[in-house]
């Protein structure tokens, strides 16, 4: 699905939406202060888009007045929706003061930065959460959309989008993990969605991880010869998660990458390109500098403390050989940006 819009002149809105089955007429969803309104179809053609290959008939476009909704010129807060993936096509927020800096957060953990998240969600007009879950085409449209007031966040594979993350398009800011606690919450995660791998109908959610997670619930975590098994034994799925997620995050083009150690070296390269670098453990600098560069003046939110089962569990893995392995290249990038920060906040 690919979408973008061309004007909103309070008056009217224009746009286009090209749905992934291209033989089917794109639809959008009004909603208007939180209530879904109405239900649009795509009504004019243009033979660009079926030239392009995207699209049978080319028609995509739309354009919603005050005959389709009443009222439109004087509605203040009104958000438009892919009728049939439910994604954010447009917002209308009238809000003044709102944060005018393209913005994109790149998480590097399992779990996302929710903290962050809704700290900066009321200072954009459009914020899209979890971006790696969206398809490269969702993606593409969103980056290029016009849109000055946006806020991203997701483990995108970096290189593969970096051209939509230069300087002049895009404020970057990335916090790094402890690669031990990070490790401890991804084996922890795995275990948690055993059941979902054991049941047919949820199963096909986890992908190639349920294999991993059908096999992590085989171990105990809090015995270190049983965390010693657990690492010789490693399915690839599990192997691929839990083996420098960060420097392949950084380092590889695609997922299913190989890592070579040439990967660290890329994966620095692409993080001095960052504007903001942070580290979990040096929380407060890293949300005041992204706070300061966006002018929002808010507290600083408190970091909740790691649960104390992560915690443990990170402080065996440091005992096991393997895990030191299997950690080294993301380990070196930690403890640099810790240094780093330091020295800057000493």
């Amino acid at each position: 699905m690919r979408f973008y819009i061309d004007h909103d002149d309070i008056h009217s809105i224009r746009g286009w939406v090209v749905p992934d089955n291209q033989q089917a007429i794109g639809r959008v969803a009004v909603s208007v202060n939180g209530r879904r309104v109405a239900e649009i179809e795509a009504s004019l053609t243009d033979p660009v888009f079926k030239t392009n290959g995207w699209h049978a008939t080319g028609q995509c476009i739309f354009l919603i007045t005050g005959v389709e909704v009443p009222g439109l010129h004087d509605i203040e807060r009104l958000e438009l929706y892919d009728a049939d993936t439910n994604t954010l096509i447009h917002r209308r927020n009238v809000q003044k003061n709102l944060t005018q800096v393209r913005t994109y957060l790149i998480n590097t953990g399992i779990e996302p930065e929710v903290l962050i998240q809704n700290a900066l969600f009321p200072h954009y007009e459009k914020c899209y959460f979890g971006a790696h879950k969206l398809s490269d085409e969702i993606i593409s449209s969103i980056f290029m959309s016009t849109t000055r007031s946006l806020l991203m966040s997701g483990s995108l594979t970096v290189p593969r989008y970096e051209n939509y993350l230069t300087p002049d398009l895009m404020l970057t800011a990335i916090l790094l993990q402890d690669p031990h606690i990070e490790m401890a919450t991804r084996m922890r995660w795995l275990k948690a969605r055993a059941g979902d791998a054991a049941d047919p109908a949820r199963s096909w959610r986890l992908g190639p991880l349920a294999e991993a997670a059908t096999f992590a619930d085989e171990y105990d975590f809090a015995d270190v010869k049983s965390l010693k098994r657990f690492f010789r034994m490693l399915p690839e799925p599990a192997y691929r998660l839990l083996y420098n997620p960060l420097t392949r995050q950084l380092g590889t083009r695609m997922p299913e990458d190989r890592l070579h150690p040439g990967n660290s070296i890329a994966a620095i390269e692409v993080l001095a390109r960052i504007e903001i670098v942070g580290h979990k453990a040096r929380f407060p600098a890293f949300a005041s500098t992204l706070f300061d560069r966006l002018g929002i003046a808010a507290p600083i939110p408190v970091l909740p403390a790691v649960p104390p089962e992560t915690e443990a569990l990170a402080q065996r893995l440091k005992s096991v050989k393997a895990v030191e392995e299997m950690l080294v290249f993301d380990v070196a990038m930690s403890d640099v940006v810790k240094a780093s920060v330091d020295k800057g906040w000493s």
